[in-house]
């Protein structure tokens, strides 16, 4: 029997890069699979298609992260057309990057909003639906432990803030035997950031191994995180940047 046969996952910004590839691989390990997205209802659907084309049960489900009560909105009807919720992955996320004195108070809420207290609304309404342990893995970011270059404040310290949440949720959670962790992705070819892109000759120096990670490499840490392999972990990062941070 697959590691998650019988588990239900929601991956938040799973339409597309990171979130589309955890997605796609937790299904494979055998769970059924929400996503949210905010506009790439198409990219979405192709998601499900792969999900449910591997023999699981799919959703896509619109909900911006910047909207607290679509994030909760999502994970009940996660819960209610999947049968319940053992695993959240808070991946959705934005690049805000320009200069300090250049952000407006809205831009600097927006980021907040979608990094940090999506993450925390999810989670908190997800633990209600896991009534028998449960798995949480927030997708923060190596830039939280090193910032390499400028213009990185607002994602920085947006991302930041899952640092401190999952220990905190970690040993808080623990008695309920539900572990939290994060992963912290370096540089990923995704279309976000391609692996051919202006600046990516630039960040690939600053890796140990000389080259952009997969989106594949992240999924494959979130899913041994979700499953029996890793339940003695908790409160724990790990970093999968290709030793940018070592």
């Amino acid at each position: 029997m697959a590691e998650l046969e019988g588990k239900v996952a929601l991956v938040t910004g799973g339409s597309r890069g990171i979130g589309a590839a955890i997605a796609t691989r937790l299904a494979s390990a055998g769970a059924d699979v929400a996503v949210t997205y905010r506009e790439s209802e198409a990219r979405a659907a192709g998601v499900i298609a792969e999900i449910e084309a591997g023999g699981r049960r799919a959703v896509a489900l619109r909900a911006d992260s910047a909207d607290a009560s679509a994030v909760t909105g999502a994970v009940d009807r996660t819960a209610e057309e999947l049968g319940g919720l053992d695993i959240l992955v808070n991946n959705a996320g934005i690049f805000p990057a320009k200069p300090f004195g250049e952000f407006t108070v809205d831009e600097i809420d927006y980021a907040l909003h979608v990094h940090a207290r999506a993450a925390f609304v999810a989670a908190q309404r997800a633990v209600a639906h896991m009534t028998g342990g449960g798995r949480i893995v927030n997708i923060g970011t190596n830039l939280s432990e090193h910032a390499p270059f400028g213009g990185l404040t607002l994602y920085n310290l947006s991302k930041s803030a899952l640092n401190g949440f999952t220990k905190a949720l970690a040993r808080e959670l623990g008695p309920r035997d539900i572990t939290v962790n994060l992963v912290q992705p370096g540089s990923t070819d995704t279309d976000m950031n391609p692996a051919d892109g202006a600046h990516a000759r630039d960040q690939e120096r600053l890796t140990a191994l000389g080259r952009f990670g997969r989106a594949d490499d992240i999924a494959a840490a979130v899913a041994f995180l979700a499953g029996e392999s890793g339940r003695s972990v908790t409160g724990a990062f790990l970093t999968v940047d290709g030793g940018t941070n070592a």
